[in-house]
Order: structure tokens, then C-alpha cells, then sequence
């Protein structure tokens, strides 16, 4: 039953309305950043009046969330390099993992009686962990269901293997009621090889790419400086060793480089890439974790990084001059997004395929930064409307479901 209200203020109604961000997080820190700047704008717009992420992400607890954002934290599960999934810490193997948190997405969403329910990437949730909740909210009919898509994917091919494997599509079609796509279709179109239906493709909005902003002040260095930034960093070792073999093979290479390793990058290669930062004398400085890392991207003079969807949104958002290193395994998402984003004049994408991934490849285009367009200069402010039409699509849709109450 739900919650009683007074009698000015029914349920469902704008002031008492909730959200729950489902972030399934095997990987990296996309998801649950993804999920945090959703979920602040809505309840800061006033559309929800509090909202729950739950997330699988081991590092959750160490980001601040705004006073009506909460999270659950989901038992971690940890991709291997065959693909297979394990367990993280629960000592049970990874059937009994999916259940127990599978167990608690249903418990939350039933105590907490969302009106809306944003699920992030998969449609079925991590190994089909949120079909019982789908069925359920299906079955009453009182929360709105989303999907959210980043922008790109993967190539068109694998995904549409990737969502039959996983009964995606027949997800999709039965379970929700609109698709929201976080980036502008004039970009790129990720469901373009999924055998979607004309009804789910007419339910389908792209939002445009989720404006980023300084949430929390921090101090950054007052001299000029480009970031380097892995994301998440599990992956991101080559990015990092190529950067320091610039400045190791160049000692003019400037000016001085904010390195932040990432939570994932750790153990011995950190320690060794910490050992050839003390040798650069001052020129590379360090630190393996920056959960305010928004201030850094607004105050650098150039970034290098990653290809991930977080870090294109805040290079667009805080107009940075920026150098892309796009992965390549195990999915060509981020070599996609930065060879279209190349081609729009957003950023330059150092592309293994074309220019090759050496010492000498980078100090080029860190020593190029300087003289490259910005963002804004190629029209990246049109893009970044996701935010507000995600809050108006939000809206409609609650509104749906008031009218079918009074009804």
C-alpha cells in the first residue's frame, strides 16, 4: 500500500515523488557518475523529491551525494579477463552473489515505492538480476520503467549478439515505457543494429550529453597544468605509461601534468609508475583517487585522457582542449566516440590505428594542445541539453501516471 499523503497532496504527487537509479557497476566509475548527475538534477529540479541509486561500485562511498540522493550499495562483483564473472568479497560463488543482489533490488524498490525507476545500460541487469523487480513493477503498473543508453555502445554487430544473448530486446519491448538515449542522435545512434520495434523506437528521446559541473569546490594548482586522466584507471595503464614516457624522453615537455591514477589503477604498477613520477622531478605530479575531479578539468589547460562517457561529457562541459586515447579491448565504445567526435572537431583522437601509440606520438599532441579549437568552437554547448530534457521527459511521464490515478 502506498504511503499516505495529505489530502492536497496525493501520492505520486510532484512533491512526494521518488527515484531509484539501478547501476549495475561491474566496472570502472561510469555508471554510478552517470547515475549521480542524473539523480541530482532531478531532485534538485524539484521532479523527485529524493532518489536511490542502487550501485554495485566499490568506491560509492566515497563520492558525496546531495542531501536527497542516497545509494545502496549491491554486493561488487569482478569481471575476469575470460569474461566470466566472480564474486568480490561475499565468499559465495557468483550464482549466489547474483541472488543476494538481485534479493536487495527487490527489497529496496518494494519499501521504497518508486514512482520512476531509471535502469542504467542493461536491460536486464547484471545476468537477468533485475527481471523480478521488472515483473513486479510491470505487474502494478505505478512506476514509470526507463532505460538509459550512453551514446555509443559497441560496433553494431557485437552489440546486437550481446542483447539476443541476454534477451535485451524482448526486455525492452515489454517492460519500458520510454528509451532515453544520453547523447544527440546527429552524433551517433546506438540502437541502430538492434531488431528494436517501431514502438519502442517511437518511445525512444535523445537527451544530448549530461552537462557536467563543479559540485564540490576543491583547490587546484594555481600554475598552469594539463590533467591526465585514466578514469576509473583499471584500464588505463598504457594510457599512463605513454604520458610519462613523454616526459621522460623530452625534458622541455610541458607545462606541469596533474596525473590522477584512478581507484582501480593499484598495486605494483602504480608503484612502479610512482617511482618514475619522483624521478621527473616536479614536472608529473600525482594522486590516485580525486572523487571532486570536476574543478580539475575546469581549471586545466589541456586534458589527456581516456575515451570513457563521463570524461567526454565533463571535456564538453568544462570546454577543455583535449587529447583522447581511446581503448580499443574489449569493446571499441570509446574508439567510436572519439574518432566521430574527432571528426566534429570536438577533440583530437590519438588513434593507435592511424598514428600508433608511441613517446613520440604524445609529446606531439600534448605540445599541440595550445593551438587546438575548444569545444565551444566546434558547437559543443547545442549538445549538452541532456540534463534538462531528462527532467522534462521525467516529468511527463510521472504525470502519466497522476492523471491515470484521478482517472
Amino acid at each position: 500500500m502506498r504511503h499516505a499523503y495529505p489530502p492536497d497532496e496525493p501520492a505520486g504527487s510532484a512533491r512526494h515523488r521518488r527515484a531509484v537509479l539501478y547501476s549495475h557497476d561491474t566496472f570502472g566509475l561510469g555508471h554510478l557518475r552517470r547515475s549521480r548527475a542524473l539523480a541530482s538534477a532531478l531532485t534538485q529540479s524539484g521532479v523527485v523529491s529524493s532518489a536511490i541509486i542502487l550501485t554495485g561500485s566499490p568506491v560509492a562511498g566515497r563520492f558525496t551525494f546531495p542531501p536527497a540522493v542516497d545509494h545502496v550499495r549491491l554486493p561488487g562483483v569482478k569481471k575476469l579477463p575470460d569474461g566470466s564473472y566472480i564474486s568480490q568479497n561475499t565468499g559465495m560463488d557468483i550464482d549466489g552473489t547474483t541472488a543476494l543482489r538481485s534479493g536487495l533490488i527487490a527489497s529496496t524498490v518494494a519499501e521504497y515505492e518508486p514512482d520512476l525507476l531509471i535502469v542504467d545500460k542493461e536491460p536486464t541487469g547484471f545476468r537477468g538480476e533485475l527481471l523480478p523487480t521488472l515483473e513486479k513493477l510491470t505487474e502494478t503498473g505505478k512506476t514509470r520503467i526507463v532505460l538509459g543508453l550512453r551514446d555509443v555502445l559497441d560496433e553494431p554487430e557485437v552489440l546486437a549478439a550481446e542483447w539476443a544473448r541476454k534477451n535485451a530486446v524482448e526486455a525492452t519491448e515489454r517492460f519500458y515505457d520510454e528509451v532515453w538515449v544520453y547523447g544527440p542522435r546527429s552524433v551517433y545512434d546506438p540502437t541502430a543494429g538492434l531488431p528494436l520495434s517501431d514502438s519502442v523506437r517511437a518511445r525512444t528521446h535523445w537527451t544530448g550529453y549530461l552537462r557536467r559541473e563543479i559540485i564540490d569546490p576543491a583547490d587546484v594548482p594555481e600554475h598552469p597544468y594539463i590533467l591526465i586522466t585514466p578514469g576509473g584507471g583499471g584500464d588505463g595503464a598504457a594510457m599512463v605509461d605513454l604520458v610519462l614516457q613523454a616526459y621522460e624522453k623530452d625534458p622541455d615537455l610541458g607545462p606541469q601534468a596533474v596525473l590522477v591514477y584512478g581507484p582501480f589503477l593499484s598495486g605494483e604498477i602504480r608503484n612502479r609508475f610512482e617511482d618514475r613520477v619522483a624521478a621527473l622531478g616536479g614536472r608529473v605530479v600525482a594522486t590516485g583517487f580525486d572523487s571532486k575531479i570536476e574543478a580539475l578539468f575546469a581549471g586545466a589547460e589541456g586534458v589527456v585522457s581516456m575515451g570513457g562517457y563521463n570524461t567526454f561529457c565533463e571535456l564538453l562541459s568544462f570546454d577543455a582542449r583535449a587529447v583522447i586515447v581511446p581503448r580499443t579491448k574489449p569493446r571499441l565504445e570509446q574508439w567510436i566516440r572519439a574518432n566521430r567526435a574527432e571528426e566534429l572537431g570536438l577533440v583530437r583522437n590519438l588513434d593507435q590505428f592511424r598514428d600508433g601509440l608511441t613517446a613520440d606520438s604524445m609529446i606531439h599532441a600534448i605540445r599541440a594542445l595550445p593551438a587546438q579549437t575548444r569545444p565551444s568552437q566546434a558547437g559543443a554547448d547545442g549538445l549538452l541539453d541532456g540534463l534538462d530534457v531528462v527532467i522534462a521527459r521525467a516529468r511527463a511521464l510521472m504525470d502519466i501516471n497522476v492523471q491515470s490515478a484521478a482517472e
